[in-house]
């Protein structure tokens, strides 16, 4: 927690980031969690650096939004270059100000520029890079659980680290209940949209398959415009689950047994199309162990990194 500070101190610590920092351009580059992001440039280096403004309210009890508390905590505790780096954090009664590293872009407006036509070398890089993030993260026993496009931020020389660590949550054994209320619907774990409050690392793998398969593809895999549109669409590609291709399936709260029966359709349609010469077989491989529909059966970042398609694909 933030210790208790006076308004003298708070407004010291306003004039300290005044001091040291100017936003360079009002025009937003990017709305996290909680917070909006603008560039500003060090006064004292030169350094362009992002800064992330959470309005606070003073009347509240709670003060500091949690997710801002989290995502400073995760941050502090992360060093590592597949993760955005924190400078410095400000707090006033007003608003806190978190200062990181600028990355001028992030994957969904590289890959509109792009036309969603990724050349196959990179996009086998950015998917290295992603789950190599991921493998520090649950090394750390951190799951991020916002694995999205947005969060993925990228520079000129296509350097990838995670970002918007906002939803981020430590994880122990037995692994405790957790909201389902998280993740970008897209990209949300089957296990999620049917209700399980205890999941684990195995939602950002699925979350990794989807955005892979984004790169791959040019497109969402599961553009749902619900949840429930989500989970039929999940269902119309990889076929209803049953306990045989999903053991417990049938306890989860959301899944009734009423669902539509689909049949699982697999990756032909990439199979035939330009994706396999974009990833291959070996990476088709690696996209179907990334969205395994039972979460023990999912293959972890750490596997993964040793999967044939990614293990060239490292410095």
């Amino acid at each position: 927690m933030l210790a208790e500070r006076n308004d003298d101190d708070f407004d010291m610590l306003e004039r300290r980031f005044e001091q040291k920092y100017e936003v360079t351009e009002p025009k937003v580059l990017g709305e996290g969690t909680y917070g909006k992001v603008y560039k500003a440039v060090s006064r004292i280096s030169n350094q362009v650096v992002a800064i992330k403004r959470i309005k606070l309210n003073p009347d509240d009890d709670e003060g500091v939004p949690s997710t801002a508390l989290r995502e400073v905590a995760v941050l502090k505790e992360l060093d590592s270059e597949y993760v955005v780096k924190l400078f410095e954090v400000f707090c006033s009664p007003s608003k806190l100000v978190l200062v990181f590293e600028l990355m001028e872009n992030d994957l969904r407006k590289y890959m509109k520029q792009v036309g969603g036509k990724i050349p196959p070398h990179h996009v086998k890089s950015l998917c290295w890079q992603m789950v190599k993030g991921l493998e520090i993260c649950h090394a750390n026993r951190i799951i991020h659980r916002d694995i999205k496009p947005q969060n993925l931020l990228i520079d000129a020389n296509h350097r990838l680290k995670l970002a918007d660590f906002g939803l981020a949550r430590a994880f122990m054994v037995p692994i405790p209940k957790y909201t389902h209320e998280v993740v970008t619907v897209w990209y949300r774990a089957p296990e999620i949209l049917l209700g399980s409050g205890a999941y684990s690392i195995a939602v950002d793998m699925w979350a990794v398959g989807c955005v892979f398969a984004e790169m791959a593809t040019g497109g969402p895999l599961f553009q749902g415009d619900s949840e429930i549109d989500t989970i039929f669409k999940i269902f119309q590609k990889l076929g209803t689950p049953n306990e045989m291709t999903w053991p417990g399936v049938q306890d989860l709260p959301n899944f009734k047994p009423s669902f539509p029966q689909w049949r699982h359709k697999g990756w032909a349609n990439i199979r035939q199309g330009k994706t396999k010469e974009k990833v291959g077989e070996c990476g088709i491989d690696l996209l179907e162990k990334f969205l395994a529909y039972a979460p023990k059966q999912r293959l972890s970042a750490r596997k993964g990194l040793q999967h044939p398609y990614l293990a060239d694909a490292g410095p």
